[in-house]
C-alpha cells in the first residue's frame, strides 16, 4: 500500500486541484457561514492544502509515523477566533474525506486497476488519519472558543461594573453602555440577590442565571467569585437581564423596555430567591445608585416566605419605612432603645408575645379583629397585649405620630434580628421571636400536629377550642 501510495502521489496531487474547486464552490453555495467569512479563492486554497496534508498524513502514517496535526490545530484556532461555527468546519473537513477517498482510488485504478483490491486495506489507515486530523481541529477550536468566552465574559464583567459600582477604570456609562447593547436612554432597574440562594443561569434567564446569573443566569449554573451572565429575552416574554455574580451575591441590570417593574419580581418568582429591586432609572449614569438603592431593598426583604404569602423579592418603593430604618443603623438602634426598650428587657417569651402582636396588628392595618384571627386568639387579647404594649412604651396607638414611631421601632428591631447570624427560634433570646419576615408567628391551631410539637401557649394568650360549644 505504502509503495502505490508512493508512486500514485504526483498525479494524485493534480487530481486534487479540481476536486478543491467542487468543493469550495459547493461550500459556498450551500453554507452562509463560508460565504460570509471568505473568498472563493481563499477558501479553494485552504481546502487544497488540507487534502494535500491528508494524503501527506496517510504517507507516513503507512510508515509508521505520527501524523502532523499542527495545520489542523491552526485552521481550528484560525476559524474560532473568526467565528465560524464549528458544525460548518467540520461538515467541510467530513466532505474532504469523502472526495479523497474517492479520488484516491480513481487513481489507483488509472495505475494499475489489478492493484485496486491492495487498496481496501488502507481504507482504514486513510480514514485514522482524517479522524485525526478532525479531532485536532475540533479540539483547536473548542479551546479557542472557551479562552475567547472567557475573555469575552470578563470583558462584560468590566462593563458591568462601570455602570453598577461606578468604577473608574474603564470607559464612562454611555460607553460601557452601548458596548453592552444598551441604549442611551430608557427604563433601567437593578436587582440584588442576596448570596445563598441558587445561582443565577449565565446566558438565561432566572426563570433561565443568568441571568447570572438566577442563573444563568442557561448553560450551566455559574457561582464563581466574579462572572457575568447575560438573560437576554424577547419583548414579549420579558425584560433583559445582564447579570454581574460574585461570591457575596448577584447583581442583575434590568432593561426594562415597556415591562412594568413589577415584571422583575415575576421573573424571580420561580426561583423563590430573596432579592430587592431598585426604582426604575432612565439613564446608564444612574445605575450605579440604583444599584445602591438595590441592595438596601435586599436589606428589608424577608429572610423566608412571609406568613402571609408574600413574596420573597421586594420593590424599594414598597419598603421605603423600612429601608429608612436599614439605611441609618445608629439611628436604627436608637430607635429600638428608645421607643422599645422596656419591651426589649422583658423576658424572652413576654417579648417575642408584644412584637408579635404588634408586627401582626401593624400589618393587619391596625385591626384588632383580623389580627386575633391570624394569631388564632380572642380579639380582647389582642387588645390586653396591645394596652401592655402601649403603657410600657409610653405611646399610645390611637396617636398616628406615635404609630410611625413603633412601626419604625419594630422594623429595626426585625432587621437587628435577621442579620444576627443563627437560625431565629420564637422564644428563645436572640430575637424577637417574630416571622423571618418580621410578621407574626401565628400560634398553631388546635388540634393540628404543629400544635402538639409546640411550646406551651404564651402567658396572656387564649386558646380557642377547636369545636364550637353546644
Amino acid at each position: 500500500m505504502e509503495r502505490i501510495i508512493e508512486e500514485i502521489r504526483e498525479d494524485l496531487y493534480r487530481r486534487l486541484a479540481p476536486v478543491a474547486d467542487r468543493l469550495a464552490d459547493r461550500t459556498l453555495a450551500e453554507d452562509p457561514a463560508y460565504a460570509a467569512l471568505l473568498g472563493r479563492a481563499e477558501l479553494r486554497e485552504r481546502i487544497h492544502h488540507n487534502l494535500r496534508q491528508a494524503v501527506e498524513g496517510l504517507a507516513r502514517s503507512l510508515r509508521g509515523l505520527p501524523v502532523d496535526l499542527s495545520d489542523a490545530r491552526a485552521t481550528g484556532t484560525l476559524r474560532a477566533e473568526q467565528g465560524l461555527p464549528l458544525a460548518s468546519l467540520l461538515r467541510t473537513y467530513r466532505r474532504g474525506g469523502r472526495l479523497l477517498w474517492q479520488t484516491l482510488t480513481e487513481a489507483v485504478t488509472a495505475y494499475d486497476r489489478a492493484a485496486l483490491p491492495r487498496l481496501l486495506p488502507g481504507a482504514n489507515a486513510l480514514w485514522d488519519v482524517l479522524d485525526q486530523l478532525t479531532d485536532a481541529v475540533a479540539e483547536a477550536y473548542r479551546r479557542t472558543e472557551s479562552l475567547r468566552g472567557e475573555r469575552d465574559r470578563e470583558r462584560r464583567a468590566a462593563l458591568l461594573d462601570v455602570l453598577l459600582d461606578g468604577a473608574a477604570d474603564g470607559p464612562a456609562a454611555p460607553e460601557a453602555a452601548a458596548q453592552l447593547g444598551l441604549p442611551e436612554r430608557g427604563r433601567f432597574a437593578v436587582v440584588a440577590v442576596g448570596p445563598g440562594g441558587p445561582a443565577l443561569l449565565p446566558g438565561a434567564a432566572p426563570a433561565t442565571r443568568s441571568a447570572s446569573g438566577v442563573a444563568g443566569v442557561a448553560a450551566g449554573g455559574v457561582a464563581a467569585a466574579s462572572g457575568v451572565a447575560s438573560a437576554g429575552q424577547g419583548s414579549g416574554s420579558g425584560p433583559r437581564v445582564l447579570w454581574r455574580i460574585r461570591a457575596d451575591g448577584e447583581t442583575g441590570l434590568v432593561e426594562l423596555g415597556h415591562h412594568p417593574l413589577e415584571s422583575v419580581r415575576e421573573l424571580l418568582a420561580p426561583f423563590g430567591v430573596r432579592a430587592g429591586v431598585s426604582p426604575v432609572v432612565e439613564a446608564p449614569a444612574e445605575l450605579a445608585r440604583a444599584r445602591g438603592l438595590a441592595a438596601l431593598a435586599l436589606r428589608t426583604a424577608p429572610a423566608s416566605m412571609s406568613v402571609s404569602g408574600g413574596p420573597y423579592t421586594v420593590l424599594l418603593d414598597e419598603r421605603l419605612p423600612a429601608a429608612l430604618v436599614a439605611a441609618q443603623a445608629e439611628l436604627a438602634a436608637r430607635l429600638r432603645q428608645v421607643v422599645l426598650g422596656p419591651v426589649l428587657e422583658l423576658p424572652a417569651e413576654d417579648r417575642r408575645v408584644l412584637l408579635t402582636t404588634l408586627g401582626t396588628w401593624l400589618a393587619c392595618q391596625g385591626s384588632t379583629i383580623h389580627a386575633a384571627q391570624r394569631l388564632y386568639c380572642h380579639r380582647n387579647t389582642v387588645s390586653n397585649r396591645l394596652r401592655r404594649m402601649e403603657r410600657l412604651t409610653g405611646r399610645s396607638l390611637a396617636d398616628p405620630a406615635h404609630v410611625v414611631e413603633l412601626a419604625l421601632a419594630h422594623a429595626a428591631v426585625v432587621q437587628r434580628a435577621a442579620a444576627e447570624p443563627g437560625p431565629a427560634r420564637p422564644g428563645q433570646g436572640r430575637g424577637p421571636g417574630l416571622g423571618p419576615d418580621g410578621r407574626a408567628i401565628p400560634l398553631p391551631r388546635p388540634g393540628d400536629p404543629a400544635a402538639r410539637r409546640s411550646s406551651p401557649t404564651p402567658a396572656g394568650t387564649a386558646r380557642r377550642s377547636p369545636r364550637p360549644r353546644a
